[in-house]
Parts: C-alpha cells; sequence; structure tokens
C-alpha cells in the first residue's frame, strides 16, 4: 500500500511538473542572442499573447527569470511610458539584464555584456510593448491604433491573465508593476484593473502586492505647476523671474488665464531652452550634423555638458526619452488627446536610440526573440497611435489603491525637467496621510543617493540624486539598490 500511494504521489508529481512546463509555449524559450557569446544568468522567454479581437491584438514579452531564486523571487511587470514607447526601452538602457557596446563600425551589431545592475538580479521581470502597435505588438488593422488609459489598463490586465496561464508556476510569486514617465498612467489604472477583476472572480488571480512609478506623470495640474518652481530651485531662472511669473500666473501655470502670464510663461522657456528637458545636467545639442554645429547650437559651457556623464558600464545610453506629458495641453470635456497632438506640439531633440534600433531590427535578432515580422519595423516610439488620456487624474487611483493595502514607491530623478520631482512630491503630499518617516537621506555604496520621505499606507516617497528622467540609465547601482531593498520590505 505504501509503495502503491509512492509510486501514485511521484507519478502524480511528474504529471503536474509536465503540465506546468507543458504551459510555457514550446518555442517561446531564448537559447542564444546576436552579440551575446556567453551563459545566460538565468532563462528568457519571448512571443506573443494574443488580445481578442478581429483580427486578434498580438502583445509582445520579453521574461527574464530572477538570477537568484525564480521560484521565490517577485514577478514585476515593466512598463515604458509615451504613450507609444516600448518596454524594450528599459530592457536595453534601463535595467535590462545587458549592457551594449557599440559595435566598431557604424551599423554593426552591438555587443553584449552582462549588466551587473540588472533588475533581473532579485526579480522576475516581464518587459511588454504596450498598447498594439508599439514596439513589436500589433494587429493586423491598424484602426486598432486608436486606443486610450482605460482600454489599454483593461487590454494589459487581459494579457497578464493570459500570461499568467502560459507561466502558472509564477502564479503565486508576489506581483508588482513597474513604470516611468506615461508610465504613471499606465501603472495605477492597471493595478485598479487587477483588483477589479480579482473581486469580480477573474480567473487565475494575480497576487498583486504593489506598484512602483518613476518620474511618473500622474495629474495635469500638479504636475504642469511644477516646472517653474523646480526651475527656479535648481538655479535656472532668476528671484525676479520666478517672482514675475507667480504674480502673473498665481502658482497656475499649467493653464494660464491670462496673456500677461502666457508671456511669463513664455519668457521661462526662452530662458531654459537650451537645456536638456530630460535632464538639466545633459547637454542639448538639437540633432547636430557635426561638431562644429554641437558647438554652435549651444551656449553651454564644456564644464555643464560633463556633469552629466553615467555611471553605466560602457556609457551606452539614448541622449533622451521621447515623450512625456507637455506643459499645457488643450483639455476638451476633460479629455486632454495625448496623440499625435503630442507629436505635434513636443520638441524631441536629442534622441539617439541608435544601439537599440539596429539591434532589435536585426533579422537574427528578431528571430532569436520570436518578433513576428508581422510587428515590422521596431522604433524605440511610434508615431502610428491615436491615444487619448481618458483616466484623468491619477490621485484618486492611488488613493484607492494605498488605502486597500497595496504598497506604493514615487521615485523620482531630481534633474528631471520633463516630470520634475517637486510635482510628484507635492500631489503625494496632497493625499495628507500621515508622516510615518520623515525626510531623510538614503545611503547607497556610494553614500547620499538622495532623499525619501515615509507615509502611512504604505507610500514611499523617494529621490534619486543627480538622477534624469529615466533614473536607471543615469545611477544603474543606486536604482537595484532602492528596488531591491523596496521589493523585499526593507528600509530604502
Amino acid at each position: 500500500m505504501t509503495m502503491g500511494c509512492t509510486f501514485l504521489f511521484i507519478s502524480l508529481c511528474m504529471c503536474l511538473g509536465f503540465g506546468l512546463t507543458e504551459a510555457v509555449p514550446a518555442n517561446s524559450l531564448i537559447t542564444k542572442l546576436p552579440g551575446f557569446n556567453a551563459t545566460f544568468p538565468s532563462k528568457h522567454y519571448s512571443g506573443y499573447v494574443s488580445i481578442d479581437g478581429n483580427p486578434a491584438k498580438q502583445l509582445f514579452y520579453y521574461f527574464v527569470e530572477s538570477e537568484r531564486k525564480p521560484s521565490n523571487d517577485p514577478v514585476v511587470l515593466w512598463l515604458n511610458g509615451g504613450p507609444g514607447c516600448s518596454s524594450f526601452d528599459g530592457f536595453v538602457y534601463e535595467h535590462g539584464p545587458f549592457n551594449y557596446e557599440v559595435g566598431k563600425r557604424r551599423g554593426e551589431l552591438p555587443i553584449l555584456h552582462l549588466n551587473p545592475y540588472s533588475w533581473s538580479k532579485v526579480s522576475n521581470i516581464i518587459y511588454l510593448d504596450s498598447p498594439a502597435g508599439v514596439g513589436f505588438s500589433y494587429s493586423e488593422n491598424m484602426t486598432f491604433y486608436s486606443t486610450g488609459d482605460l482600454q489599454t489598463a483593461s487590454e494589459t490586465n487581459i494579457f497578464l491573465l493570459k500570461w499568467f496561464n502560459l507561466f502558472p508556476e509564477f502564479l503565486s510569486n508576489p506581483f508588482y508593476i513597474a513604470g516611468e514617465s506615461y508610465g504613471g498612467i499606465y501603472v495605477p489604472t492597471l493595478a485598479s484593473e487587477i483588483v477589479k477583476g480579482a473581486r469580480s472572480g477573474m480567473k487565475p488571480t494575480i497576487n498583486l502586492k504593489g506598484y512602483m512609478v518613476g518620474n511618473g506623470v500622474a495629474d495635469s495640474k500638479f504636475d504642469g505647476n511644477a516646472l517653474v518652481p523646480f526651475a527656479h530651485g535648481m538655479g535656472l531662472i532668476s528671484d525676479g523671474i520666478f517672482e514675475e511669473a507667480e504674480d502673473a500666473c498665481k502658482g497656475n501655470y499649467y493653464n494660464p488665464n491670462s496673456l500677461t502670464c502666457q508671456l511669463m510663461i513664455s519668457k521661462v522657456e526662452s530662458v531654459i531652452k537650451d537645456l536638456n528637458l530630460y535632464d538639466i545636467l545633459e547637454p542639448c545639442h538639437h540633432s547636430p550634423t557635426s561638431k562644429e554645429d554641437e558647438n554652435a547650437k549651444t551656449s553651454l559651457p564644456l564644464s555643464f555638458k560633463q556633469l552629466g556623464v553615467t555611471e553605466r558600464p560602457l556609457a551606452v545610453r539614448k541622449r533622451i526619452f521621447g515623450r512625456a506629458w507637455p506643459l499645457r495641453a488643450p483639455v476638451r470635456d476633460g479629455v486632454v488627446p495625448m496623440w499625435p497632438q503630442l507629436m505635434e506640439n513636443s520638441v524631441v531633440p536629442c534622441i539617439n536610440d541608435e544601439v537599440a534600433t539596429i539591434w532589435l531590427n536585426n533579422d537574427a535578432v528578431r528571430k532569436a526573440i520570436h518578433a513576428n515580422p508581422g510587428s515590422g519595423r521596431w522604433r524605440l516610439c511610434t508615431d502610428q497611435m491615436a491615444y487619448t488620456h481618458d483616466a484623468g487624474s491619477m490621485i484618486n487611483y492611488h488613493k484607492n489603491l494605498s488605502t486597500e493595502g497595496y504598497r506604493v514607491l514615487i521615485y523620482s530623478g531630481d534633474h528631471d525637467m520633463c516630470v520634475p520631482f517637486t510635482g510628484s512630491q507635492a500631489w503625494t503630499r496632497s493625499l495628507g496621510y500621515n508622516i510615518v518617516d520623515e525626510w531623510w537621506p538614503w545611503l547607497s555604496s556610494s553614500g547620499v543617493a538622495g532623499f525619501t520621505q515615509g507615509y502611512a499606507n504604505n507610500l514611499t516617497f523617494l529621490t534619486i540624486k543627480g538622477a534624469g528622467h529615466t533614473v536607471p540609465e543615469y545611477k544603474p547601482q543606486e536604482s537595484l539598490d532602492f528596488y531591491s531593498r523596496w521589493l523585499e520590505g526593507r528600509p530604502i
């Protein structure tokens, strides 16, 4: 009887194990990548999840298992912003498993090295191109590229439910959502969708524990009103200009209601126009064609240009991120038309995504990561979407989720002028939560890495000293430090 039970138990375990293995698509495992000649430190998978439609939308993911203990470590979904920018931005330039060394000749494939500060050191991480039309995600019907916040959250939730059916062995792991820039909209709306789905009995049940947002947009007024105080606090505009702006606008810079206020905002913008919007420590050369043009088109001294030099190994990264919330946007019936209005009105002067573009459009790379030809040419940020911001302010989303027990980390590179930390600091304070940890420096191996303040309801606000809009690009070691500490529930 004992032997029979033992045999039955072993057989059952084998069947269960076989079932879990079979759930993963046989062709999703990545066995090699052009440009990388070493052994992967963990398993990598990629492929598509279909979202029902006629025809279906195909959402592309790249999944990196944790290098530590995949069965126990959290699963984190990473979302870049835009809207319309690929999460390979995070994979290639921020916290993915590799660093990229530029090819010896122009146009050659980059050489890949292991990234010592990859977030897969401590977590399983899914990089998702969302919504359809972004990165490698696509539909055969391009009219589906007209979408908005609420539809994107709903479809990303469906993606996750289907993804966990493909990878059921990770369903019990703690699950977190992370993103930056317009991810400040993607992340809380998705978290809310997951919570609603769980309450309505949608299966499988996702083990959501919390979320984190970096330099993320949240509320048009808080974000839009943040730039002028930021510029003054950073010494970019004079006391006189700031006082004139304050007097003319009464703190309302997002939606100026007088010609005098508009003129003052234009004056502020004219003073700071030569700065890099995404990191005021970095030069912005407005897409020069030569070294002579570089020097001619910027008034910044050489010493200032050197301030933004990254600590990232190999120093390969893009110049700036793509698009984010504009300082002022026309609001019609409570809806801000985010795309293509942003393409028409915002200036993206210094972007250089050459490394990612060369690598991800190489046929051998696309074959290795299972990218379908139907997705077309990969671009960091697309111009083929019509995107509507229809979710409104994120303040109530954050308030509802945090009071329901979900952990929240709001972090900001303190030299980003696109979504300044002053706005994020203001809206987190506006929630009215008690301060449980007073403003205090947090430390990394380099010393003081920034400042943090803890609120009731598991809400933490964090700054990263010297970082721009895409924090892990500028401060990779410090980013891994706060990321791993927060996921583990340790004090940052």
